[in-house]
């Protein structure tokens, strides 16, 4: 039959509904589907296949987004964080990153595209402290889809995340601790004034 091949190779056929479909035999007998519009982008997804199972390494499905995996993922860490947390770190992704990288293959998500997403919204405005939990977030979630086997490397570990900008102090001069405390004399506020204030009068 025209697209077959020898069952270590797989074999290629065209559906009744005009899609093509790979099939080939994981080395425990389990067998594999993948599906694509043309012949030639089914040759392509067996021959990664093939070569990944060759290698040893988990067989990918292509068809489940980035952001289908983030839906799915926060619906399964929720009972593990706080309510507060859940929010914070669901309204940043869902605000950020899926406008930008959702529809893209959560197989095929790369480094560079985190890397140009995060200088992209560096440039938008965004702190260094807030596109570093972005980070944290995205790499927790390619953590647990590395743990399951639905990607083969977390790609974000090969990205350098902007650092958060520490919380930086500026202690008033001493001319204007005394302006301060003079202008809140006589006020509600005169009771925030130190004891034994380190300002003189």
């Amino acid at each position: 039959m025209p697209g077959r091949r020898g069952n270590s190779e797989g074999s290629i056929v065209k559906r009744t509904d005009g899609r093509w479909m790979a099939r080939f035999t994981l080395d425990n007998g389990e067998r594999k589907t993948l599906y694509a519009k043309t012949r030639q982008e089914a040759a392509r997804q067996l021959a990664e296949a093939l070569r990944d199972r060759d290698k040893g390494l988990p067989i990918i499905e292509e068809r489940q987004t980035f952001e289908q995996y983030l839906t799915r993922w926060f619906e399964i860490i929720q009972p593990t964080i706080g309510p507060t947390s859940f929010k914070k770190y669901r309204q940043q992704l869902l605000l950020h990153v899926a406008p930008t990288l959702g529809a893209i293959s959560l197989a095929k998500l790369s480094a560079q595209q985190l890397q140009l997403l995060y200088a992209a919204k560096l440039k938008e405005g965004l702190s260094g402290t807030t596109v570093n939990l972005l980070h944290k977030i995205i790499h927790r979630a390619l953590d647990d889809a590395l743990r399951l086997g639905l990607v083969q490397r977390n790609v974000a570990d090969m990205v350098d995340p902007p650092r958060r900008r520490p919380f930086e102090m500026n202690p008033l001069a001493l001319d204007q601790a005394r302006a301060l405390l003079a202008a809140a004399a006589g006020t509600r506020h005169e009771a925030l004034r130190p004891i034994s204030p380190s300002v003189p009068a």
